[in-house]
């Protein structure tokens, strides 16, 4: 399995409730982790995750640059929503789809982990006001899970890891989504 580490993609999609003129509105929001370095990717959010949406979320990732490519292989559940068309998109740039059992979460762990991640750190303490304050709150936590938060799963470590930094000295704090996240670090010397 590890030989195959860098090859490995898992993508889902998480619900988040969002105050709307119309009311609560549920929102899909559609990504795609990396299984090496955790780094994850989001397609998109919509209230209405049709197979047109999941095909034009696949088209900008796959116009970013190296994370759809030859070679790699994309876990997904078997929701209807992952269909024919965006795994013959797939297909054309050499992505291999594979469906895990149905009802079976646990073979598409490292991506409930991050909906379990973004849920209960950030989603949970906050209701969006409209999909534009939903798109913000999910930036910054997907900025957050990079660059500020270790993960057990890579030894504790950052995914984007900042340049050398002191280590001692007075103590920052960074703050995210109105102080729901936190991340602290030695002040850099002046």
């Amino acid at each position: 399995m590890r030989a195959h580490w860098p090859a490995l993609l898992a993508a889902d999609f998480f619900t988040t409730e969002v105050w709307t003129r119309r009311g609560l509105v549920t929102y899909y929001t559609a990504f795609v982790i990396e299984l090496h370095t955790r780094r994850v990717h989001v397609l998109g959010s919509t209230p209405y995750p049709d197979d047109a949406f999941v095909v034009q979320a696949f088209r900008g990732l796959a116009g970013e640059g190296d994370v759809l490519r030859a070679g790699r292989v994309l876990i997904c559940d078997r929701d209807p929503k992952w269909s024919r068309a965006s795994e013959a998109l797939l297909a054309t740039v050499g992505v291999r789809v594979v469906r895990t059992p149905a009802a079976a979460p646990n073979c598409n762990a490292h991506a409930e982990r991050f909906i379990r991640s973004i849920k209960t750190e950030c989603l949970d303490h906050v209701v969006p006001l409209g999909e534009r304050h939903l798109r913000h709150l999910v930036r910054e936590y997907v900025d957050h899970y990079r660059k500020e938060r270790n993960h057990q799963g890579i030894g504790n470590e950052l995914i984007e890891r900042p340049p050398a930094r002191r280590t001692c000295g007075p103590v920052r704090r960074r703050q995210r989504v109105g102080g729901i996240l936190n991340y602290y670090y030695y002040r850099s010397a002046a």
